[in-house]
C-alpha cells in the first residue's frame, strides 16, 4: 500500500471480502512513472472510479510498485481461476448433504434411528 493508502486507511482495521463476493478486479500496470493498482468490487460495494489518484484513497485499491506487480498479476489471476471452480463443488456438496439427510430421516422413520441419534449423525453430516 502506498504512504498516501496507509493515513487514509491506516487505522480503519482490516477489510475481508469474500472471493466468491468479488465481482470485478481492475489492474493498472505500474510505470516508470506511476504505481500500479489493483482494484477490488465487490457485490454491494462502491468502488472509487476515478483511475489511479482515486485508487490511493480506496479502500478495496492496493498500489504496488513495478518489482511488486508479478506478485499482485499472481494474485489477479489466482482469483479468477478460484471463482471458476467453487460453484460446482458447492453444488456437488449441497446434493451430497441432502442425500446423507434424506438417508438419515429413512433410517429414523423406519425405527432404525432414534431421534437422538437422528439428531447427532444430522449435526456431524452438516459440518462435512
Amino acid at each position: 500500500m502506498s504512504a498516501t493508502g496507509s493515513l487514509h486507511h491506516g487505522l480503519k482495521g482490516d477489510k475481508e471480502i469474500l472471493i466468491s463476493q468479488i465481482s470485478s478486479i481492475q489492474f493498472k500496470s505500474a510505470s516508470f512513472w506511476s504505481w500500479g493498482y489493483i482494484q477490488f468490487a465487490f457485490l454491494g460495494g462502491r468502488e472509487a472510479k476515478g483511475g489511479y489518484f482515486q485508487s490511493l484513497i480506496d479502500e478495496n485499491s492496493v498500489s504496488f510498485d513495478r518489482k511488486q506487480e508479478p506478485a499482485f498479476e499472481r494474485l489477479k489471476n489466482e482469483i479468477y481461476a478460484l471463482q471458476e471452480t467453487p460453484q460446482q463443488d458447492h453444488l456437488e456438496r449441497i446434493q451430497s448433504v441432502s442425500d446423507e439427510a434424506e438417508k438419515l430421516a429413512s433410517l429414523r422413520d423406519r425405527g432404525i434411528l432414534t431421534e437422538e441419534e437422528f439428531e447427532r449423525q444430522k449435526k456431524r453430516t452438516l459440518r462435512m
